[in-house]
C-alpha cells in the first residue's frame, strides 16, 4: 500500500513509548454497529491496541482532551470514510489532527469514492459547505486539506467483510515491522 508523503509514519521508538497502536476515526452512524465494530474486533484479535470512541459526542461539544490525548497516544490511524463522515465537524477535526501530528493514517473507503474524497464533492462538498457558517473559514480549511489529502493516499474501498481481515493482517505486518525495525 503506497503511502503519501504528506502523512509518515511516527518513529518506531514512539510506538513504544505509546498507549495505542491504531486510532480509528469513524462517523458512528455510518458504521459503528457494523463494520467498524467486527473491525475493531479483528484488529483486537491480533493484539493491536486500538483506541475507538465509543461514547459519541453531544451537538455542541468541544473535542475533549481525552480524545486529542488518544490522537497524540497513537502510533498509526485507520479513517474510516464513509459517506456523513463530512458531515461530522468532529470526524473532521480528528483527521485534522491526525494529519498535524504526522501520523501514518490509513484510509478506509467504506461505500464511497477516493476520488469523491479527494476532490471533496457530492457528499463530502455538502457536508464541509454545511459547516463553514458553524465552524469558520480557517477552520474548514484545516478539514478540506486533511480530506483532499487522505483521499490521494491509496487505502482499501469496502466491497466485502473480507476486507476486514486484509486490514487486520496489513496493520499486524506494519506492527511487526515496526517491532523488528526497533530491535535491530
Amino acid at each position: 500500500m503506497e503511502e503519501s508523503d504528506d502523512f509518515s509514519e511516527s518513529t518506531p521508538a514512539a510506538a513504544f513509548r505509546l498507549k495505542w497502536d491504531v486510532f480509528l476515526s469513524f462517523r458512528g452512524e455510518d458504521t459503528r454497529n457494523g463494520f467498524t465494530d467486527r473491525l475493531y474486533n479483528a484488529l483486537f484479535s491480533n493484539e493491536i491496541r486500538v483506541y475507538r470512541d465509543n461514547d459519541g459526542m453531544d451537538r455542541g461539544d468541544e473535542i475533549g482532551p481525552s480524545l486529542i490525548e488518544a490522537i497524540e497516544d497513537s502510533a498509526a490511524a485507520v479513517a474510516v470514510i464513509s459517506p456523513n463522515y463530512a458531515s461530522s465537524w468532529w470526524c473532521l477535526e480528528e483527521l485534522a489532527r491526525l494529519y498535524e501530528s504526522r501520523k501514518l493514517v490509513l484510509p478506509v473507503f467504506f461505500d464511497v469514492d477516493p476520488s469523491d474524497v479527494r476532490r471533496q464533492i457530492g457528499p463530502f462538498e455538502e457536508g464541509i459547505e454545511s459547516l463553514v457558517v458553524k465552524c469558520g473559514v480557517e477552520k474548514v480549511k484545516r478539514w478540506r486539506n486533511a480530506m483532499a489529502r487522505v483521499g490521494g493516499i491509496s487505502g482499501w474501498v469496502y466491497k466485502n467483510i473480507r476486507l476486514i481481515y486484509s486490514i487486520s493482517v496489513s496493520l499486524s505486518i506494519i506492527y511487526v515491522k515496526t517491532l523488528n525495525y526497533h530491535d535491530s
